[in-house]
C-alpha cells in the first residue's frame, strides 16, 4: 500500500511523516512490510531529470543525491564556473534539500565528493571547509571519469537527524 502527501509550493509548512518541509514536497511511501520511506523535493535545489529523489528520509537518516552544480532558480547548469564556484552551488543544493528535510549541513554524517580532476581537491576543500566548520562529516573523495554537464564536482551526502527539533 502506497500513500502520497504533499505539501504545495506556496509556502505552507506541514509536518508529515516527523519532516516539516517549508515550500517542499514529501510523500510517505509505505512498503508491504510496514516499514517505510519519505521522498524529500524543494525549489531550493535542481528538479530531478529522471527516475530518483533529491533525498530520502528513512527514520532519523536522511540520503541525499549527488548535485551538481545547477542554479535552482533558472534551472541551468553553471557552464565555465570555475571549481570553487561550482562546489559552492553544490553545497547551497545540499543545504537546500536540508532544509527541506527539517535539517542542518551540520547534521550530514557522511559526504562523498566526486571531482573530474583531482588535481582541484585543493580548492574544492577550500570551500567545502567553509561549509562544514565544526566537526566535518567523514568524507570520501574521488577522481571519476566524467560528471553530467562537464561538471567539476558532484556532492552527495547522509544525514541524521541527532535531536528531536
Amino acid at each position: 500500500m502506497k500513500t502520497h502527501l504533499a505539501i504545495a509550493r506556496g509556502g505552507l509548512t506541514a509536518l508529515i511523516a516527523g519532516v516539516i518541509a517549508i515550500g517542499s514536497v514529501a510523500a510517505r511511501a509505505d512498503d508491504d512490510n510496514g516499514g517505510g520511506k519519505v521522498v524529500i523535493s524543494t525549489p531550493l535545489a535542481p528538479a530531478v531529470i529522471g527516475p530518483f529523489s533529491q533525498a530520502i528520509r528513512v527514520g532519523k537518516t536522511v540520503y541525499l543525491s549527488g548535485q551538481i552544480a545547477i542554479d535552482p532558480t533558472t534551472n541551468q547548469f553553471m557552464t565555465g564556473a570555475s571549481i570553487e564556484d561550482q562546489t559552492r552551488r553544490v553545497l547551497e543544493n545540499l543545504a537546500g534539500v536540508l532544509t527541506a528535510a527539517g535539517l542542518r549541513l551540520d547534521d550530514v554524517v557522511n559526504t562523498t565528493v566526486y571531482l573530474a580532476d583531482l588535481n582541484d581537491f585543493a580548492k574544492m576543500n577550500q570551500v567545502y571547509a567553509t561549509f562544514f566548520k565544526n566537526a566535518p562529516p567523514a568524507r570520501t573523495t574521488i577522481q571519476v571519469a566524467g560528471i553530467l554537464r562537464n561538471g567539476k564536482v558532484e556532492i552527495s551526502a547522509i544525514a541524521v537527524d541527532a535531536d528531536d527539533r
